[in-house]
């Protein structure tokens, strides 16, 4: 067989051959939205490479992004790796202190910034050790008022590139085409690197049938940024499959999102379940036309079944539980119903669709304890581990790598269980499991029941030292708008539970909350939240 590498120049290719008018609708700013066809995308993206190699980018520079979802952001997820350097998306809701950490880490050379996000950066400035020049991302071709050297505006750097840029033919498909790092809850975050045969194979992954099925005719709206995780790979997929894509911009607006959903016809859209619950909550208010929407996909921490359900029954959106990490980049199982539950009633549907789902071919998984491989009964619990072709092997630099690589897979550090017929159930992280009385206890499983109440928006459930037991499950509940923190709702919560679960599972007590913490992608913050119960006890 040929040996054609697997590039992300490739897509490039094919976008201005075969989708030249498909469109990119990019919301940049409150009233501002561009519609730009792939034919003007691949030249503008050509102009970028070209501009950023006269300020010397070349093979193996590192870039970095921060902004958020829009037209510039997605030219250079194909402008600079195409040319054989590395874009490295940046969090731009980490700590400042891990934002100039990883910068300084990656070495990153040039830095893409929002224009509105570029005075975060400027008071960063003294810190980036690596850093020579900047380029803001915005409407305008001038430059604000700034003591910073080398600042340059995006649109008059592209006015003086050429659009005829060639990008170069031999790449090697190993050749490192991306970086993300892990979102730190303790010490600082973590780096990956995705290659281009990794990213490629992804997009073909995403676009089976039984994955997300993305095809020319979808209009696609990444809700999860693009500087997490490649935005779930969406963006370059997107651009393979010619599909059309919606980026909604500066901020997560749930109004906004619905909008976009109704007046531009999206058909698949994705993001965390924190996104979800105040769309649901905007959409019940002042209800859009969803009647475009295929599957809501839904990933990053587990979903509230009753979430899911709404969606589902009111509003008749196939809504898709996923499961992926930094690591996997991200796709590793989807909640999609397979033939044999043609005939499952709605309650059954809804409980398939809150597991992590089918894992994708071409993945190999395994979940493991102290006894070996666990079988796949549905309650047997172990680490998750993982291996496959877009599945990083290592940490940038990192001496943790050890810790979670070994024997040729990813140790993810989940617990999970798999049921009877290959459906992937994650019931904690190793860090969030609740020992009592020498026996485990999933406080995702506990969260989810939570979750489940009509009276409960949000719930988070941690373990507290216990001097009988060693630890004990405290319920952190956040109440629907209109519900009232009391004894008689705690009470209520308490007996919900019981019905649920054994008794030792059920929590000693549930405290009321006006907001859980959460990480930067919308997690819960389990690490603050012990830290400032248990310190405040």
């Amino acid at each position: 067989m040929m040996q054609t590498p697997l590039n992300l120049t490739s897509f490039i290719r094919r976008a201005e051959q075969f989708f030249p008018e498909k469109l990119i609708i990019s919301r940049t700013a409150a009233d501002t939205i561009h519609r730009i066809p792939y034919r003007e995308f691949v030249k503008r993206t050509r102009k970028l490479a070209d501009a950023l190699t006269k300020l010397g980018m070349q093979h193996g520079t590192k870039v970095a992004s921060f902004g958020w979802n829009h037209h510039r952001h997605l030219e250079a997820y194909f402008g600079v790796p195409c040319t054989g350097a590395i874009l490295h998306m940046v969090n731009i809701r980490l700590s400042p202190e891990h934002i100039a950490y990883v910068i300084n880490h990656a070495e990153d050379e040039i830095l893409l910034v929002d224009d509105n996000l570029f005075p975060h950066l400027e008071r960063l400035a003294p810190l980036l050790k690596t850093v020579k020049h900047y380029i803001i991302m915005g409407d305008s071709k001038e430059v604000p008022e700034t003591s910073l050297p080398n600042v340059y505006a995006y649109e008059a750097l592209l006015d003086d590139a050429s659009d005829t840029f060639e990008f170069p033919e031999d790449l090697d498909e190993n050749t490192p085409a991306g970086m993300c790092y892990t979102s730190a809850t303790t010490g600082n975050p973590k780096g990956v690197v995705y290659t281009h045969r990794g990213i490629v194979l992804h997009s073909y992954a995403l676009g089976l049938a039984d994955a997300m099925g993305l095809n020319e005719r979808d209009v696609i709206m990444p809700v999860v940024p693009m500087f997490h995780v490649n935005a779930w790979g969406l963006p370059f997929a997107a651009v393979f499959f010619g599909s059309t894509q919606v980026l909604p911009g500066p901020g997560i607006i749930p109004d906004i999102l619905l909008d976009l959903i109704e007046q531009e016809n999206v058909s698949l859209t994705a993001g965390v379940p924190t996104i979800w619950l105040a769309v649901l909550k905007a959409q019940d208010a002042k209800p859009r036309n969803l009647s475009s929407l295929r599957a809501i996909v839904c990933g990053g921490s587990a979903s509230p079944k009753g979430l899911i359900r709404a969606f589902e029954e009111r509003y008749q959106v196939p809504f898709i539980v996923g499961y992926g990490m930094t690591e996997t980049s991200p796709l590793v199982s989807l909640s999609v119903l397979t033939s044999g539950m043609d005939d499952v009633t709605m309650d059954e549907k809804i409980d398939i669709r809150a597991l992590q789902g089918l894992v994708m071919p071409g993945l190999d998984v395994k979940i493991v304890n102290e006894n070996g491989e666990v079988p796949w009964d549905g309650k047997t619990m172990g680490e998750l581990a993982v291996r496959g072709p877009w599945i990083a092997d290592e940490y940038y630099k990192d001496d943790r790598t050890s810790e979670a690589f070994r024997d040729g897979w990813l140790y993810t550090g989940d617990i999970a269980v798999m049921t009877e017929f290959g459906y992937l159930k994650l019931t904690d992280r190793t860090k969030d499991l609740i020992k009592s009385g020498g026996e485990w206890i999933s406080s995702v499983d506990l969260e989810n029941a939570l979750m489940s109440h009509d009276a409960v928006f949000e719930a988070a459930v941690i373990a507290v030292p216990h001097e009988k037991w060693q630890e004990r499950p405290l319920g952190c509940v956040v109440l629907a708008d209109g519900q009232e923190a009391n004894e008689a709702m705690k009470a209520e919560l308490l007996e919900y539970m019981k019905g649920q679960f054994a008794k030792w599972w059920v929590p000693d007590d549930i405290i009321f909350m006006e907001e859980i913490p959460k990480t930067s992608v919308g997690k819960f913050l389990k690490a603050e939240l012990r830290k400032q119960l248990i310190e405040s006890t």
